[in-house]
């Protein structure tokens, strides 16, 4: 029953008032509110009145949960592997996760639904009847243009893409398939794949991209709309701000040696094992806009790049073509709008031929140095590869 309000299911449940405040305020912090004033400013005034509107964040998202029924979601799963839908059923971070997904009225979801075949098929018309202009669509997965290549039920993924959007009032692409096309828009993209905003244009689309898109973020941006009853602050790229503001490289904690100039050249060197920057190893964490870093997964345990490999740069665009994913930087060192996607391709690929190059000759520099015992030529070997990308990226 949606029109059961989230407090009221929680208490029913045994959580009490004041764990209730608790995950309010970390639900705050998730969704990157810094005070009722910033965030949502409109819609928070219409939920506030009087004294209640100076209230802090934590304050203003349990007013809104204790008030608000619960949010309907139909979630299509398409072509995916899933990913993203496991990433969040596997959170680590249960208070948060539960306090908006479990708490959520989830009226169609393929791969978690008890039924199947024709009852589930039913289910889903019936709700998506039933909460016309109320539900949110969470799409996972792309869409491909020839509906041979994904089918649900003898209908194609663009069909039951634009049936379920015609009755949403916010769609929510997790994952980067959903946002960009992902892995099925690879080079030659033998399926056509799109993402949903490539189709669906009357309607707000919130991308939350990944592989799979952090479930922390997918829940922050779902909690949004059910507080403020609006989308979160967007990029250019329909991202939440909040969480794709800044580049993985900001906030990583191997940012000194990068600064420093000490970088790993292979995966089984000093550099390596001291914990060095992966930047020659392919990190594409400069040109990546996400929260990894800062956010990590299982609860904040690891993200890729403290565990020792490379950032693949998959929350952006066309993130599979943009040169070997070992390749050294073969990417522009620029915010994703500040060239059209086809320039970033071209100059991505001149880029990362340079980089790779540059790696070549100073992984070369750096053995022959060990082998002479000269201990001045490793960090000499690196500063020359660092000038060496510094003119293939002027170029």
């Amino acid at each position: 029953m949606a029109e059961e309000t989230v407090y009221r299911r929680l208490l029913a449940k045994g959580l009490t008032r004041r764990d209730f405040l608790k995950a309010c305020g970390g639900l705050a912090a998730v969704m990157g509110m810094q005070g009722a004033s910033t965030t949502g400013a409109g819609a928070a005034s219409r939920l506030l009145s009087g004294r209640a509107r100076s209230a802090d964040p934590a304050h203003l998202i349990a007013r809104a949960l204790a008030t608000k029924a619960r949010v309907p979601v139909i979630w299509l799963e398409l072509q995916d592997c899933a990913g993203c839908t496991e990433a969040l059923t596997r959170s680590h971070n249960p208070t948060l996760v539960d306090l908006v997904l479990n708490e959520i009225a989830i009226e169609y979801h393929e791969t978690l639904a008890a039924a199947a075949g024709h009852q589930v098929e039913e289910a889903k018309q019936a709700a998506m009847k039933r909460y016309a202009g109320q539900y949110v669509l969470v799409v996972e997965g792309s869409i491909p243009e020839d509906g041979a290549f994904c089918a649900i039920g003898g209908r194609s993924a663009m069909d039951h893409l634009k049936e379920a959007a015609a009755g949403a009032a916010a769609i929510v692409a997790t994952g980067n398939c959903a946002a960009f096309g992902g892995l099925p828009r690879a080079n030659p993209n033998p399926t056509a794949a799109l993402g949903v905003a490539d189709i669906i244009k009357d309607k707000p689309v919130v991308n939350i991209p990944g592989c799979p898109a952090i479930p922390e973020a997918f829940t922050g941006a779902l909690a949004h709309f059910l507080i403020l009853g609006t989308l979160p602050e967007l990029d250019e790229l329909g991202r939440p701000k909040a969480y794709y503001g800044q580049t993985v490289h900001d906030r990583c904690l191997r940012r000194p040696f990068y600064e420093a100039g000490k970088f790993a050249l292979t995966f089984d060197d000093e550099g390596a094992r001291s914990g060095w920057c992966l930047y020659k190893l392919g990190c594409k964490g400069p040109t990546t806009y996400n929260a990894c870093a800062s956010m990590k997964w299982d609860g904040g345990l690891s993200f890729p790049i403290q565990s020792g490999h490379p950032c693949l740069g998959c929350s952006q665009p066309a993130f599979w073509d943009g040169g070997g994913f070992y390749q050294g930087q073969s990417a522009p060192v620029a915010r994703p709008a500040a060239v059209p996607l086809v320039a970033a391709a071209a100059i991505g690929l001149a880029a990362g031929a340079g980089m790779a190059y540059a790696n070549r000759s100073a992984i070369a520099a750096a053995h022959a140095g060990i082998a002479a015992g000269e201990a001045g030529t490793h960090a000499g070997a690196t500063t020359a590869a660092v000038a060496a990308e510094d003119k293939s990226k002027e170029a």
